[in-house]
C-alpha cells in the first residue's frame, strides 16, 4: 500500500496492479510521488521518499511531495500557443494532440468516417510542449484522423481529440478540410448588429422545436437553414420564422445545444429523433444532426455560418448554449482518452463526482481546461461570428475561470453577452466561495445568471403546487421587487443582493427546463384559460419592465404546451414542435409580448445599467396587498423619452389602486391590453389594475 497525496490532504489508496508494494513500517512509510496535484494519479514513480508517520498523519507531508515532484517531473506542460489538432495547408497538415505523460502516440488516417481500415498510421514525436505532432507532407483534404495514445503500455481507445473542430458523422473522428470552402458567399463582410444593452431581449430556441412542425411553412423543417428562410407563413397567412422574430421585438436568439453532441444518430435522421444536446462530445464543431448532410463536414459548417449570417443580417446577434460542465460518458471522450482523470473532478477511488447530474464534472480549474474552454469559446466568436454564450450549469466552473472567459472575449467584442445558470445538479467538488454560484455572481465580471428569485416568486417554484405572484399567492413581493431592481442592492428590497450590476440579473418565468409556462399554469391552478392568458401577461410585464435582461422561451408568446411533460429532452416532435396555428388562436397574446417588447426598445428607463442609477431612479411604491407590486422610476430628463415610467403589477384578485404624483400620463398598458403609442391619455394621482393584469404609465 502507499500514500496518495492530494491537495495537502494525504490518504491511503490501494491499487492491485502494485500488489508487491508494501513499504509499511512501524514508525515510517515510504511515498511514490507524483505530480498528483495537477493530475491526480501518480504519473511518475522513479522517486521514492521517506517520512515518519507522525508527520504523515500530521499532514505536513504535503509541502514536501509537491517540491519533490516539481524537482523531478515539474508541472504538466501546457502549450503557449492555442491549440490546434489539424491545420490543413494544402500540400502538407500538421497534427498535434496533448497527452505530456503518454509513452508513444499515433496518428491513423482514414477515407471516410466509417472506414474500418487506415490508409496510413504515422508514429508521432512528443514536445517540450506535451503536445505529439506529426506532420502529413501531402494533400490529404477530405480524410479523416484519430489519435491513439499509449500509456501503462497499453493503447487507449482511438480518439478524435479533444479540439477537433470537424468531424464526421457522430463526430468519432476529425476531418481534414479546406476552411475557406466553409465560408458562405458575403460571410468575410458579415457584421453582427449593434444592439444597445438597453434593447436586448433574448429569445431561447430550440432548431427542431422552432420549425419542425408541418405548419411552420419552413423548407428546411428543423435545420440551420430553418433561421435563414425568410416569408415563411402559417396556414393563415401569419408570419413564422424568422419574420415571426423580427415582429415580436426580440432581439438576441439563444440556440440550444448546436456543438456536436452525442444523443442523436446522424446516420439516422430519417427516425426523427430528437434531444436537447447536453451530452457534448466535441466542443469546438458544429453538430451534424441539424445539417442537410451530416456526413459533409463542410455542410454542416457552412450552413451554420449561414444561419449566424441571415440572424445578423435580420438585426439578431446570436448566443450559443454551451456546456463545458460534464461531457458525455466521460470514457468516449477525447479527454479520457488522451489524458484519463486529469479534465475531470475525481474522487479519491477513481469515480468521476457528478455535480452536473450526468455522470461526472469537469475541472475548470486544471490549467489545460481553463485554456481549452477559453480558446473553445474565442473560436466559436472568431470562426462563427457568435455574440454571446450561455453556461449550462455555471456553477460547476470556478470563478477565476469565468473572469478570465470574460476578460478574454470582451477583448474581441466589447458587446459579448455572458450569462449562465448559477447553479449545479447537485454540490460540485470544489469550494462552494470558489465556484460560479449565482450568490457569487457580484464576484464575476461581466458576466450574468439566471434569477431564479423572479422565475420562482412569478410562476411558483419548481415543483410547487401553485403559480406564485401572477396567481394571487402571497409571500413571493420581496422576490419579486428584487427582480424588479435586477437583483442590485436596493434600499427597499430586503433579499440579498448577487449582482453588482442589473444585466448580469437575467429575468425569465419560463425556459426550456421544467414546464413550459402553459403547462405549468394547467398543473398549478384551476383557473379558466382566460384567467391563465391573464396570468401570462402579468408574468411577462414583470419580465420585460425588470430592470435585468428579459428572456423568453421559443413558443410561449404563442401559448405553447408540451402536453404537460415537464422534462421533454429526449420527447419526440409530438411533444416539442410548436405548432404554429396558435399564433392565430392566440394572436391577442402574441401581440401582447410584441408591445411590452416595443415599450422597452422605446423607454430605455426599464433598463439603467447602473446600479446607482438604479438606486437613484427606482422607487417602489408601498402597498399593503402582498399580491401588488408597483414602482416609479423618474429623474429620466436625458435618459428617456418620458418624465417618469410607473407599473402597476397586480397578482390579486380584485382591483388595485395606488397613489402617485399629480401629472399628465399616457398610459401603455392596462388590462390585457398594451400599445407603445398609447392606448389613452390619462391626467391625475392614482394607477390602477384590474385583478391580475399590470398597468404601465409613461409621464410624457
Amino acid at each position: 500500500m502507499f500514500l496518495f497525496v492530494r491537495k495537502n490532504r494525504p490518504f491511503v489508496k490501494y491499487f492491485k496492479q502494485f500488489v508487491l508494494c508494501d513499504y509499511i513500517y512501524r514508525t515510517n512509510l515510504r511515498i511514490f510521488v507524483g505530480c498528483v496535484s495537477v493530475h491526480n494519479r501518480i504519473v511518475n514513480m522513479n522517486r521514492i521518499m521517506k517520512i515518519s508517520f507522525k508527520s504523515l498523519l500530521m499532514g505536513t507531508v504535503a509541502a514536501a511531495a509537491m517540491a519533490s515532484c516539481a524537482s523531478e517531473n515539474g508541472a504538466l506542460p501546457v502549450p503557449e500557443t492555442p491549440l490546434e489538432e489539424c491545420v490543413y495547408m494544402g500540400d502538407k497538415t500538421e497534427f498535434a494532440v496533448w497527452a505530456p505523460d503518454a509513452e508513444a502516440a499515433q496518428l491513423r488516417l482514414y477515407h471516410s468516417a466509417s472506414d474500418e481500415a487506415t490508409f496510413k498510421i504515422l508514429n508521432m514525436k512528443l514536445g517540450k510542449d506535451g503536445l505529439w505532432k506529426a506532420t502529413v507532407k501531402d494533400d490529404i483534404k477530405g480524410a479523416f484522423y484519430t489519435f491513439q495514445v499509449q500509456k501503462g503500455g497499453q493503447w487507449l481507445e482511438e480518439t478524435e481529440g479533444i479540439a477537433a473542430k470537424a468531424v464526421g458523422v457522430n463526430g468519432m473522428r476529425g476531418a481534414v478540410i479546406d476552411w475557406t470552402e466553409t465560408d458562405p458567399e458575403g460571410w468575410a463582410e458579415d457584421k453582427s448588429p449593434k444592439i444597445d444593452p438597453s434593447d436586448i431581449i433574448v429569445y431561447e430556441l430550440h432548431h427542431r422545436d422552432f420549425s419542425i412542425h408541418q405548419t411552420s411553412g419552413v423548407s428546411d423543417k428543423g435545420k440551420y437553414l430553418a433561421l435563414t428562410e425568410e416569408g415563411t407563413k402559417n396556414p393563415d397567412g401569419l408570419a413564422t420564422g424568422i419574420d415571426h422574430l423580427k415582429e415580436i421585438g426580440v432581439t438576441y436568439v439563444q440556440l440550444l445545444p448546436s456543438t456536436d453532441f452525442a444523443t442523436i444518430d446522424e446516420t439516422r435522421l430519417e427516425d426523427n429523433q430528437y434531444n436537447w444536446g447536453y451530452e457534448p462530445l466535441n466542443y469546438n464543431a458544429v453538430e451534424g444532426s441539424f445539417s442537410t448532410d451530416p456526413y459533409n463536414p463542410v455542410t454542416r459548417i457552412k450552413e451554420f455560418k449561414q444561419m449566424v449570417q441571415a440572424l445578423h443580417k435580420a438585426g439578431f446577434r446570436v448566443i450559443l448554449d454551451v456546456v463545458y460542465n460534464h461531457t458525455t460518458n466521460a470514457a468516449n471522450t477525447g479527454f479520457e482518452r488522451t489524458m484519463p482523470g486529469y479534465f475531470y473532478r475525481m474522487r479519491e477511488d477513481g469515480s468521476f463526482f457528478d455535480g452536473s447530474g450526468c455522470g461526472n464534472e469537469t475541472a475548470s480549474e486544471q490549467e489545460m481546461f481553463r485554456k481549452y474552454m477559453v480558446e473553445s469559446l474565442e473560436w466559436w466568436m472568431k470562426e462563427y461570428h457568435i455574440d454571446g454564450f450561455r453556461f449550462d450549469l455555471m456553477a460547476i466552473h470556478d470563478i477565476e475561470t469565468m473572469n478570465l472567459i470574460s476578460e478574454r472575449l470582451h477583448a474581441i467584442d466589447p458587446d459579448v453577452v455572458i450569462y449562465g445558470e448559477g447553479w449545479a445538479a447537485q454540490a460540485p467538488a470544489y469550494p462552494a466561495e470558489e465556484i460560479a454560484l449565482k450568490a457569487n455572481t457580484y464576484m464575476m465580471d461581466k458576466v450574468g445568471a439566471f434569477s431564479d428569485n423572479i422565475r420562482d416568486a412569478v410562476r411558483g417554484p419548481l415543483g410547487c403546487e401553485n403559480a406564485g405572484f401572477m396567481d394571487g399567492v402571497a409571500g413571493n413581493k420581496d422576490n419579486v421587487m428584487f427582480g424588479i431592481a435586477g437583483g442590485v442592492e436596493h434600499p427597499q428590497v430586503t433579499v440579498e443582493r448577487w449582482t453588482n450590476n442589473p444585466l448580469q440579473h437575467v429575468s425569465y418565468v419560463s425556459c426550456h427546463d421544467d414546464h413550459c409556462l402553459r403547462d405549468r399554469l394547467e398543473e398549478a391552478t384551476d383557473a379558466t384559460e382566460a384567467e391563465r392568458l391573464k396570468m401570462v401577461k402579468l408574468a411577462q410585464t414583470a419580465v420585460y419592465t425588470s430592470q435585468g435582461i428579459p428572456f423568453i422561451f421559443n413558443g410561449e408568446e404563442l401559448y405553447r404546451h408540451k402536453q404537460g411533460v415537464k422534462n421533454s429532452y429526449n420527447q419526440p416532435d409530438s411533444i416539442n414542435a410548436i405548432d404554429w396555428t396558435y399564433k392565430t388562436q392566440y394572436k391577442d397574446l402574441v401581440d401582447y409580448y410584441a408591445a411590452l417588447a416595443a415599450i422597452r426598445h422605446a423607454h430605455p428607463g426599464f433598463c439603467l445599467g447602473d446600479a446607482d442609477l438604479v438606486r437613484e431612479k427606482l422607487q417602489f411604491i408601498d402597498t399593503e396587498d402582498p399580491c401588488v407590486v408597483a414602482f416609479r422610476i423618474s429623474g429620466l430628463e436625458g435618459i428617456d423619452s418620458a418624465k417618469s415610467l410607473t407599473v402597476l403589477l397586480n397578482g390579486s384578485k380584485k382591483l388595485a389602486t395606488v397613489g402617485i404624483p399629480e401629472g399628465n400620463y399616457t398610459v401603455l398598458a392596462r388590462g390585457g391590453e398594451a400599445d407603445v403609442d398609447g392606448i389613452t391619455a390619462y391626467s391625475g394621482n392614482w394607477i390602477t389594475a384590474t385583478a391580475t393584469s399590470a398597468t404601465i404609465l409613461a409621464e410624457m
